[in-house]
């Protein structure tokens, strides 16, 4: 049976690669001029969301966007999330409207036509060097004094299949408690089964999104950074564990 579904996985790989490059190629030159200035990033990521719509519903992805609380536009957070998924980028996107910055890994600047635009809009970091660790500190301070958010990734890389969350780096706690803004935790209930890194899965279905209550940092130090750390991924792990066993039981997730 899985070999039938082999050349359904090839295409379905390649349509998702398409839904990537083409719109990038036929709004080229808006998006051009949007990234001309740091000013006009917020008309960038209004394009940027219509683009990450445009791949999921070509995928055939549905969402659905439970909310605990809700972003104040005139306010900058550090949204977090899970890590599993080809799509976590899109997804975030479309999750969150007011405009943010992800803090990513610069090997994604190697894609083409994506990369172009992830290298001039993005906080880049070499995982590798602790000079290009540092120096996301002070891009990320440029960028939260403008008005914008910031997005990380905080598991540092995606886990392997069979790990459901793994450990949290203390880098994204640290940026938030010394600017004193909130952190968002977001778990993604269903990434790794539409679209994982493993090339031979996923298919089109549902893709739940939890946005949690924030964690505020007004009243913390740099001593408490490892105890936010495993706060945020215990709320996101607890909700991961909700999320399959809603799967276990599908009565309870409709």
């Amino acid at each position: 049976m899985k070999f039938i579904k082999y050349p359904f996985w090839i295409l379905y790989r390649i349509w998702f690669y398409i839904l990537v490059g083409l719109p990038i190629l036929i709004m080229f030159p808006v998006l051009l001029i949007s990234i001309l200035k740091e000013s006009w990033y917020p008309l960038f990521f209004r394009i940027a969301r219509v683009w990450a719509k445009i791949i999921l519903i070509g995928m055939g992805f549905r969402w659905k966007i439970e909310r605990e609380q809700t972003p104040e536009k005139s306010k900058s957070y550090l949204f977090i999330a899970n890590h599993t998924s080809m799509a976590d980028i899109m997804l975030m996107l479309v999750s969150v409207k007011s405009p943010f910055v992800f803090v990513g890994k610069a090997e994604l600047t190697k894609i083409p036509l994506f990369g172009f635009f992830y290298k001039r809009t993005c906080i880049l970091v070499d995982r590798s060097s602790e000079k290009s660790r540092k120096a996301v500190f002070l891009r990320a301070q440029k960028r939260l004094k403008s008005g914008v958010s910031i997005c990380i990734f905080p598991e540092g890389g995606v886990p392997e299949e069979h790990i459901m969350l793994d450990d949290f780096k203390d880098g994204a706690f640290r940026l938030a408690i010394n600017h004193h803004i909130p952190i968002v935790p977001i778990t993604f209930g269903d990434n790794k089964k539409r679209l994982s890194y493993t090339f031979f899965s996923g298919g089109p279905g549902k893709m739940r999104v939890k946005i949690h209550k924030f964690l505020s940092t007004e009243s913390l130090t740099i001593k408490d950074t490892k105890a936010l750390n495993e706060k945020a991924k215990a709320i996101i792990l607890k909700q991961l564990e909700m999320f399959h066993t809603d799967y276990d039981n599908p009565a309870r997730s409709k």
